[in-house]
């Protein structure tokens, strides 16, 4: 897996794991006067969570094409 590639999954996985801990604790998001609500929570850990396997997936599908020589 390319460099680049693997700190892309590590952060898109990241970023999932802290948008399900905020959906499971009800962590709320208030600023100012404004509380966002929960739901773009769920939707970011499905998107990232998605984006982080499917990344994954195709990394590991492409070094089983173009295994890279010792």
């Amino acid at each position: 897996m390319k460099p680049a590639s693997l700190l892309s999954c590590i952060f898109l996985a990241l970023v999932a794991i802290a948008h399900l801990a905020r959906f499971v604790l009800a962590v709320p998001i208030i600023v100012g006067d404004v509380t966002f609500p929960m739901w773009p929570s769920a939707v970011a850990t499905v998107g990232a969570g998605g984006l982080a396997i499917w990344l994954w997936r195709e990394q590991r599908a492409m070094a089983r094409v173009h295994p890279v020589p010792l």
